[in-house]
């Protein structure tokens, strides 16, 4: 199995957190394991992404020109890599933030509200997580424990005792998840 991902968005959004918490559950179930950041020196409302490759087998090079699984937070994220989604692929778009959406026939494309979600329920603290649970439900690379994992050996101690608000985020993530299209 080897899985090429690459998730984009605005800087504080949890992008790279989120690509963070990815690798550190991939780490825990014994893959090979590639986490490449990027960002602007804006840092919150600049661009950001991170590739994250898991494989049961060596990997050769973390820069890639197309991707397996593709998650986009914003309309310059989803402009930019929706043509880098390999035919057969999946795509996965914030409907909150994105308002020209993707036309792509030949990609299996997913749309979750979390924005939305997250401002309605005062949890934008955890909108990474609830897009991670979506991303887990399409694409089941890694498992929920394995993520929590992840995300307590990156959280400082201090914010332990928010992985429970953290856990519902990822269930929700996996039920606000919807299929668009092939």
């Amino acid at each position: 199995m080897k899985e090429e991902i690459i998730i984009s968005g605005f800087g504080g959004q949890g992008v790279l957190s989120m690509g963070k918490i990815l690798a550190y559950a991939g780490l825990l179930q014994g893959q090979e394991v590639s986490w490449m950041p990027s960002y602007g020196p804006e840092q919150r409302g600049g661009t950001a992404n991170v590739t994250v490759i898991l494989s049961d087998e060596r990997i050769s090079s973390p820069v890639l020109n197309a991707y397996d699984t593709v998650v986009v937070l914003n309309q310059p994220s989803l402009e930019r890599f929706e043509p880098k989604v390999k035919p057969g692929g999946t795509l996965i778009y914030d409907s909150s933030t994105i308002h020209v959406h993707p036309t792509r026939q030949d990609i299996h494309i997913y749309r979750i509200a979390a924005t939305e979600y997250a401002t309605a329920h005062n949890a934008s603290k955890t909108l990474n997580m609830i897009v991670l649970g979506g991303l887990l439900k399409v694409r089941p690379v890694t498992t929920i424990d394995n993520v929590l994992l992840g995300l307590k050996k990156s959280l400082p101690e201090r914010h332990h005792h928010l992985l429970p608000q953290n856990e519902q985020a990822l269930r929700t993530g996996m039920e606000l998840i919807e299929k668009i299209s092939q």
